[in-house]
């Protein structure tokens, strides 16, 4: 199969004045894009050719001579993840339901927002920080590098927020502090991450 470019939730400009449409024309439109046209590239005449993206990603993680296919399919997989993980007027609390499972994990929603931005500001150069649901139920933090993601480690991705400086550099320059604030108050789809639970 050819991997696609997945249309948006929500138009480019549906996240002002918070990721403007500039970010989001740059982020999505050129590199979303590469990483599904080198996937493409990099699939042809091989044996997951015809594979569906996590087949490919579980396929290649942790292979040396799979370094290429991973990192690319694996932000084709992020990328398409996080457009989900926000809308326009997002941000708030998240249902009673999910929030009474994140102040069991973390003691309360302001413990977890706060751990979740030092996760994401002390990601060191470019990587995500995640909300996760490991094999035995139980919610976590989790930090990956570059295009690395939870499903290569057996968790279940629930939340997750891009720390590349693409993602944010337009808009708020060096300062990813800022960045992350605003994504957890403004941005944040919690229903999205319910659905995933």
């Amino acid at each position: 199969m050819t991997h696609q470019l997945p249309p948006l939730p929500y138009e480019k400009s549906a996240l002002e004045p918070y990721i403007t449409a500039n970010t989001l024309s740059f982020h999505y439109e050129k590199h979303h894009q590469a990483y599904v046209t080198n996937l493409n590239k990099l699939l042809e005449s091989h044996p997951l050719e015809n594979a569906a993206l996590e087949e490919v990603i579980m396929s290649s993680a942790g292979k040396s001579n799979m370094v290429g296919i991973f990192n690319n399919a694996a932000q084709v997989w992020n990328h398409t993840f996080y457009w989900n993980c926000m809308k326009p007027n997002g941000g708030g609390e998240p249902s009673a339901n999910l929030k009474a499972k994140i102040e069991k994990a973390f003691g309360s929603l302001d413990k977890f927002l706060a751990e979740f931005k030092e996760a994401a500001v002390t990601q060191f150069g470019s990587g995500w920080a995640w909300l996760v649901k490991d094999g035995k139920g139980d919610l976590k933090l989790l930090k990956t590098g570059n295009a690395d993601l939870p499903m290569a480690h057996g968790m279940t991705a629930l939340l997750t927020c891009d720390v590349w400086e693409h993602a944010y550099y337009l808009d708020f320059q060096n300062r990813r502090p800022d960045y992350v604030d605003t994504f957890l108050k403004h941005l944040v789809n919690w229903d999205f991450v319910e659905s995933q639970m």
